[in-house]
């Protein structure tokens, strides 16, 4: 029977039949027809738990007794207030206030326009641009399209819609790389930021890790070389950690590689360990207290409906919990040690005339093909093994959740390198 739901980024003429998820534990997922697939995405990288994990699921209904939702707007609850302290206990040194809204889209839109609304209030009007990076992803919505990349990312098509912000060079360095390597990367974005710094508001960055815009992998230098610049040239900082953040490259967060502060960071997906949708933003004290003053200006206007939910500040704070007393860093160690012998030291893998590239980092693993017709039946094969696969253009990949046994992940892995060595 057809249904009425509009699946997100399907071509409707030739899309399949979405199978029905009706289930899922620890790793795996439920489908009607009674199969259990390993999920290899964990769900878009925000089940890091898995599914239906006990104290997880204990935490909403527990909550839900108590209290479902309250608007923000003049009021404030536990829930939120613990989990905002929480936030900045465990982010950077110096993010000390959080804004939350619902999804990561609208953190990063949050994050823009209070980064435009601090240079008005400092003086520095002229400063309504973004500085943006090729290759980066930050969101679905109006302005968060137009700071994903104008060339290889999925919004051309809106381009008379959108705003035109600046754009400096993907990171090319890797994880490992030199200082000399860096330096390379981080002369190309200082040209950017002589020629265009006083129009400028702040730098977007994915640190580490370009997720969904083709899942590049890049040096703490750069983050670090992206810090000082910044300050050189009166430019925000602003780290998408959507993707990034609670584990995913093999600290808790990305930034920490680096050892540096952003001005603002954004925070979603892996935030509520994926059991309800919620984002904060987190701004410093000198973003923050730019806002203290008389001027109707100084009131940062924007407050989604559902921003704080209850129920998303409880699962979150006990996701934190279970990440931090079950030594999730640990789990993870060990899945990034996994992943890079079983792809990155399968030599025929790597040798394969229709791979490009293979590369990990934390808990993220992608063997990156020269064409996306290269990929092209890959959900269905994998499928027949048990494993849900979801590629990204010519990318195949794995983020899976930090719960998922050794046994689990050579079988995700077994199933990647097959689709290429397949007879």
């Amino acid at each position: 029977m057809n249904t009425p739901v509009w699946h997100p980024y399907s071509h409707l003429k030739t899309q399949a039949p979405a199978p029905k998820v009706v289930g899922g534990e620890s790793a795996h997922f439920v489908l009607e027809s009674g199969e259990r697939l390993l999920d290899a995405t964990c769900s878009w990288w925000c089940m890091i738990h898995g599914y239906g994990h006990p104290r997880l699921v204990a935490a909403i209904r527990e909550q839900a007794g108590e209290l479902c939702h309250v608007m923000l707007g003049g009021l404030i609850h536990e829930p939120a207030d613990q989990l905002a302290r929480e936030l900045v206990r465990i982010t950077p040194a110096g993010l000390n206030h959080v804004f939350y809204s619902d999804s990561g889209s609208v953190g990063m839109e949050v994050a823009m326009k209070m980064a435009l609304q601090y240079q008005v209030l400092t003086g520095n009007p002229g400063k309504a641009k973004m500085l943006s990076l090729m290759k980066a992803y930050h969101g679905d919505t109006t302005g968060c399209m137009a700071v994903c990349d104008p060339e290889e990312g999925m919004h051309s098509l809106f381009s008379g819609l959108l705003p035109q912000h600046h754009f400096a060079p993907a990171p090319t360095a890797p994880f490992d790389a030199t200082a000399e390597q860096v330096e390379h990367d981080l002369h190309a974005l200082r040209g950017v930021l002589e020629q265009y710094h006083h129009e400028i508001a702040a730098l977007l960055m994915e640190p580490l890790l370009q997720a969904a815009g083709g899942l590049n992998m890049t040096s703490p230098g750069y983050v670090a070389g992206a810090r000082a610049l910044c300050d050189e040239f009166g430019v925000l900082l602003i780290f998408d950690e959507v993707a990034t953040g609670f584990g995913r490259t093999g600290k808790l967060f990305a930034a920490d590689h680096a050892n540096v502060t952003p001005d603002i960071m954004v925070l979603s997906k892996g935030l509520t360990g994926g059991y309800l949708g919620h984002a904060a933003t987190l701004a410093t004290d000198r973003v923050h207290n730019a806002f203290i003053g008389d001027s109707p200006q100084h009131a940062f206007m924007h407050g989604p409906t559902f921003m704080g939910n209850p129920l998303a500040c409880r699962v979150a704070l006990e996701s934190l919990r279970v990440f931090e007393e079950e030594n999730y860093l640990g789990k993870i160690a060990r899945l990034s040690q996994q992943l890079q012998h079983e792809l990155l030291e399968d030599q025929a893998l790597n040798a394969h005339p229709a791979v490009a590239d293979v590369r990990v980092l934390g808990a993220t693993a992608v063997i990156e093909a020269h064409s996306a017709e290269t990929l092209k039946g890959v959900g269905d094969f994998a499928r027949a093994s048990g494993v849900w696969l979801r590629p990204i253009g010519r990318w195949l990949y794995t983020m899976p959740a930090y719960i998922t046994s050794e046994a689990e992940i050579t079988q995700i892995t077994d199933v990647m390198k097959a689709w290429f060595l397949r007879a």
